[in-house]
């Protein structure tokens, strides 16, 4: 036989723990770590908890006392690493930040009262689908701006929800209008005329068909023109209402082109 199959050194070799104990055991590990990751906000935070004052007293150096127990020669049970730390402390921080983003938005539009506001009321009614990313909107409007003057334009509605808080539009505290950032604007005094691709919409001017916009999802196109049809998937709804001088919305149903 050879030496090394000796009596003592199999009693020196102990054998794993079985499979569903060496699970648990790890399961513990992880959660008094993460429970340490949780409760100190720095690396060294953790290290000062380790340090007792008479650790102070005698080695009267906190940098050296924290050495000590990064080391392993102080503290109580296995200290653990810096970077292991470090990056259960970065995961951490991941995870609330997938969490947070993954938590549902509240509606801009919830327990706002609209009655008698068909405009609001109708983007109140596609909100949560168009954020959701099953319905995309296209609002034209037509009114006076501050000034007194008369502007038309073109609004890609998820695209203002994801970069403005439409709150005080739905509180009636400020007045939806187009701008020269949306998908397409005019000003009918100074003539300005400014147009622009969205994440959702790409513009397409067309001299025979007017204008047009083609949905960068399913690259189906939404024809503007109030004498043709809107597209496929697609449908035109005028707005009869005291809040602008016109109001016409293009809803898209967004199916992902395979």
């Amino acid at each position: 036989a050879s030496p090394l199959c000796t009596q003592e050194y199999l009693c020196s070799r102990q054998p794993p723990a079985p499979w569903p104990l060496r699970s648990k055991m790890d399961e513990e590990v992880n959660q008094v770590v993460d429970g340490i990751v949780g409760e100190f906000q720095t690396y060294e935070d953790y290290l000062d908890s380790q340090i007792s004052a008479t650790d102070l007293y005698y080695l009267e150096d906190e940098d050296l006392a924290r050495q000590l127990v990064e080391l392993g020669y102080r503290g109580s049970g296995e200290t653990l690493k810096r970077d292991e730390f470090e990056a259960r402390k970065k995961a951490a921080e991941v995870a609330r930040m997938n969490k947070l983003r993954a938590a549902p938005k509240a509606l801009a539009s919830a327990n706002k009262d609209v009655t008698g506001y068909a405009f609001l009321a109708s983007l109140a009614e596609r909100e949560e689908m168009v954020r959701n990313g099953k319905l995309t909107t296209i609002i034209f409007i037509r009114d006076k701006n501050h000034k007194g003057q008369e502007v038309s334009g073109y609004i890609d509605y998820a695209h203002r929800l994801k970069t403005e808080n439409f709150e005080p539009y739905f509180e009636r505290k400020k007045k939806l209008m187009p701008k020269p950032s949306d998908l397409s604007f005019y000003n009918w005094e100074t003539q300005t005329s400014t147009s622009n691709a969205t994440p959702n919409f790409q513009v397409i001017a067309d001299n025979e068909a007017g204008l047009l916009f083609k949905n960068k999802r399913d690259r189906k196109v939404i024809n503007v023109d109030p004498k043709a049809r809107p597209g496929d998937n697609s449908r035109r709804i005028e707005l009869h209402t005291h809040e602008y001088t016109q109001v016409v919305l293009y809803d898209h149903v967004t199916r992902r082109k395979t």
